[in-house]
């Protein structure tokens, strides 16, 4: 069906950034746009820390968005976490070459037209993600789904491709005061007061479950309609706390997935009156921390044939093998990646069905590697329980693939599966932020794999992150000190 807007011509055909078929899908999207009387979009792009940024177009602005992109500043890929400018983007070169990413200059969001989905709680609202381009028409290297393609492309190039399965924990609380005074304005602003939903430590009871029904159903009916694959949904661990998970896909749809499915979480918890966060571990009394399971097998991309399924006598095969081997080998300098938050690093304590030191085990919740391979059993895959669910998901997706693919190219072998993971004597996960920004920057793998720029410009970020926390005085140091001396 033609919607009458001619999408040639302009900046996204002249550099060939949208392929012939995309632009077609483009077109059914005008269309369906104008059926469903749509009176605005939402463009989107995944920013380092995996948070959704972006502009709103009316619904007659969409047409130009696919010709032409939508320009957005530069700036918006070099903030922290408080959103503030982690570079002296008034300067010549900042690191990324003479003039690149300076002066708060445009840049360009190109709509990817798969990812259209209009918003169930914003029924008006249509939703889209983009790929970043500078305005010559070049691929911005440092955008998040950039960095994963390059990934895919990667593993694709070896007859290989990744299936995974998401499962993730986060909590809704009942909002008391959602602190909108002045004096709560600041960068960051100041957290909300909440209550609970319902208590926790009755796992997986149904009381607890119907205690977070409606909002469970609210949640996996929007789910449901924007086309995420839902599984199940359960009342976990802690108090208001809940955990869904999805059927299996590959990385790039799941990476989307996540965005969506946090984004959705938040605007439709926060239209009820609640507050959702998957911040990891939220201060508050008999809190949980939160973890974001990575499930992920390889399979032959020409036979769909599952690569981690054992041999018959339960012994892991090569791809197996080699695949847990590369995610061990590189697990201390991908924390950055996987657990990318000060906050992130208190959920690695032992006995907390969270991992705290780097091994392999076989069924086993307390390892950071979770096998669950069986001789025949063509679902066989691992589970990582290293990251933290405020992870962004195509950073995170793309050190998988990155990690795996070198053990099976180097011939590394998995050490032997622990049975003890609390016990053992294998090397901690890094304790804090710092450790990890430490071991990313000066990891070799990843100058290689991501390219040195890319590294420098993520630590320097993160840098800026741990600064600002390093700085401010805690309630633990005026407990300590405020007296005593």
């Amino acid at each position: 069906m033609s919607t009458g807007n001619n999408l040639s011509g302009g900046f996204t055909t002249t550099h060939a950034l949208l392929s012939p078929d995309q632009l077609r899908f483009a077109e059914d999207i005008l269309a369906r746009v104008a059926s469903e009387n749509l009176e605005t979009v939402r463009i989107l792009f995944a920013d380092q820390h995996g948070v959704l940024r972006g502009k709103t177009v009316v619904a007659s602005g969409l047409a130009s968005a696919f010709k032409n992109g939508v320009a957005i500043t530069s700036t918006l890929l070099l903030k922290d976490t408080s959103h503030r400018t982690a570079f002296p983007v008034w300067s010549g070169d900042i690191g990324f070459g003479e003039g690149t990413l300076t002066g708060a200059s445009d840049i360009l969001m190109v709509p990817d037209p798969a990812t259209f989905r209009v918003l169930p709680w914003s029924p008006h609202s249509g939703w889209l993600l983009c790929d970043l381009y500078h305005k010559d028409g070049a691929p911005i290297p440092i955008s998040s789904r950039a960095i994963l393609r390059k990934a895919i492309e990667r593993l694709a190039a070896t007859g290989r491709r990744l299936v995974c399965g998401l499962e993730v924990e986060f909590h809704v609380y009942r909002l008391a005061d959602p602190k909108l005074a002045h004096t709560d304005g600041g960068m960051p602003a100041s957290p909300p007061e909440t209550s609970l939903l319902s208590h926790g430590y009755q796992l997986l009871t149904d009381a607890r479950y119907d205690a977070l029904e409606e909002v469970m159903d609210d949640l996996r009916r929007a789910c449901q309609r924007v086309g995420l694959p839902v599984r199940s949904m359960e009342a976990e661990f802690g108090p208001s706390q809940c955990e869904f998970t999805f059927e299996p896909d590959g990385p790039m749809a799941h990476a989307d997935a996540m965005m969506l499915f946090r984004s959705l979480v938040k605007q439709v918890c926060a239209r009820k009156g609640l507050h959702a966060t998957f911040m990891c571990r939220p201060k508050v009394d008999h809190g949980m921390a939160s973890g974001w399971h990575l499930h992920q097998s390889v399979v032959d991309a020409a036979t769909g044939a599952n690569l981690f399924m054992p041999h018959a006598d339960g012994t892991l095969s090569d791809t197996a093998s080699g695949w847990i081997a590369g995610l061990l080998d590189h697990a201390a300098e991908t924390c950055l990646l996987t657990t990318p938050t000060v906050n992130g690093y208190k959920r690695y304590q032992p006995f907390q069905l969270a991992p705290d030191r780097i091994q392999w085990g076989r069924d086993n919740k307390g390892a950071m590697i979770r096998g669950l391979m069986e001789p025949g059993d063509r679902a066989s895959r691992i589970e990582n329980r290293v990251a933290e669910p405020a992870a962004n998901p195509y950073l995170y997706f793309a050190s998988q693939i990155l990690c795996g693919l070198d053990g099976i190219e180097r011939g590394l072998s998995a050490p032997p599966p622990v049975e003890s993971p609390y016990d053992s004597g294998a090397t901690l996960l890094p304790k804090s932020l710092v450790a990890a920004i430490e071991r990313f920057e000066t990891s070799e793998f990843y100058k290689d794999k991501l390219g040195a720029d890319t590294v420098s410009w993520l630590t320097r970020i993160k840098r800026a992150e741990w600064d600002r926390y390093l700085m401010t005085v805690s309630e633990w140091e005026q407990r300590e000190y405020f007296s005593l001396f």
